[in-house]
């Protein structure tokens, strides 16, 4: 299983790539953020919109970790979202002052994780009220996996929009380790 120094890296990649996706899409001509391309959140705004809607739904759960992460304190302040497909706003200054509160925050988080926090079974509510109990470490993967998935859609709307994001491989922030010595 993953362990707490695999999510600091994560966060960090992210906080790295959601700052890449940000500048690029300020590259985009007027209009096209908001141009519905016929992705499963309909446009760029959309998909950038569903990512800070799930990362702020997941965040509040987390919140309620037996852990009680310090970190997470400046979440219950913010509004629940109405859903996954809750628009927070279609205007890219916006967009990115949110991100980058969420990015922030998982940011100071992530270093709080423990080996027994991770192994915790974490017990929250869907959106539609199922209660779920499950691997916090496992949970938290699908966390970090589902900001990747979904920008990668939001790379491919940028680059059929002739906008570059840059390289994306996680490998790139994995650090190098010093040689070993015969």
């Amino acid at each position: 299983m993953s362990t707490p120094e695999h999510f600091v890296l994560l966060a960090a990649y992210n906080a790295d790539m959601n700052r890449n996706l940000y500048a690029a899409a300020a590259n985009l001509p007027p209009g096209e953020l908001t141009a519905d391309r016929k992705a499963f959140f309909g446009s760029l705004a959309g998909t950038m919109n569903h990512l800070l809607a799930g990362d702020t739904i997941w965040l509040k759960r987390f919140a309620t970790h037996p852990a009680d992460f310090p970190a997470l304190a400046a979440v219950a302040e913010m509004p629940q979202p109405g859903g996954l497909s809750h628009i927070f706003s279609d205007d890219l200054p916006t967009l990115r002052r949110h991100r980058e509160q969420l990015d922030a925050i998982i940011s100071a988080w992530a270093p709080q994780l423990t080996a027994a926090g991770l192994a915790h079974a974490f017990e929250y509510r869907s959106t539609r009220g199922d209660v779920y109990r499950k691997h916090f470490g496992s949970v938290l993967m699908h966390f970090f996996n589902h900001q990747t998935h979904h920008r990668g859609q939001a790379s491919t709307l940028l680059t059929q929009a002739d906008v570059d994001i840059g390289v994306t491989d996680l490998l790139l922030w994995v650090p190098d380790l010093a040689p070993t010595t015969p």
